[in-house]
């Protein structure tokens, strides 16, 4: 996912410090205690987790969160399989500065074997566009689980037109316009 892949992770904001106040994954997504124990660790709070603290080494880890044949799609990308999803990330990596994913909120079961609703941010920098300038977009996950708590589908939607295009300097001027045409 070059863009937007987790649950509360794609408007021009600051990119929070890790001292941000946004609720903590198991704050999103918690499972209810078992017997009034601590919260169970489900694979989704594994997984928004592992997104909101996304660092290039941790991606040699995506086999233990991704079944090995999970399809993986979004505005860019569809791959099947670990490897190729983790080379959507490296790229992301490669391409944008300070990348980042806030998970704002968690629709479903956060059971394994279930599917859940992520709602996220993704923040970032362009490295070459504007580089000073902090981005977001906003979007959702579709996220499907086996039994063994593995991601077998990983769906990302946002609006590339708005959260994307009409942020660049040449392309966004043009798809305003656009807009504009369109609605008016």
């Amino acid at each position: 996912m070059t863009h937007p892949p987790s649950s509360r992770a794609h408007t021009a904001a600051l990119v929070p410090s890790a001292a941000s106040t946004s609720p903590t994954p198991s704050a999103a997504c918690a499972v209810p205690p078992a017997g009034g124990g601590a919260p169970d660790r489900s694979a989704v709070d594994r997984l928004v987790a592992f997104f909101e603290h996304l660092q290039p080494a941790d991606l040699a880890r995506l086999d233990a969160l991704y079944a090995p044949e999970a399809r993986f799609k979004d505005p860019f990308n569809e791959v099947v399989g670990v490897p190729a999803i983790r080379r959507i990330f490296e790229h992301m990596f490669q391409q944008l500065h300070e990348p980042r994913f806030v998970v704002t909120d968690c629709v479903g079961p956060a059971v394994a074997g279930g599917a859940v609703v992520l709602l996220w941010d993704f923040r970032f920098r362009f490295r070459t566009v504007s580089p000073e300038q902090a981005q977001c977009i906003h979007g959702a996950s579709h996220v499907v689980f086996d039994d063994q708590g593995r991601v077998t589908l990983h769906r990302d939607y946002w609006d590339a037109a708005e959260e994307l295009y009409e942020k660049l300097p040449l392309l966004g001027g043009l798809m305003r316009w656009l807009k504009r045409r369109a609605n008016g």
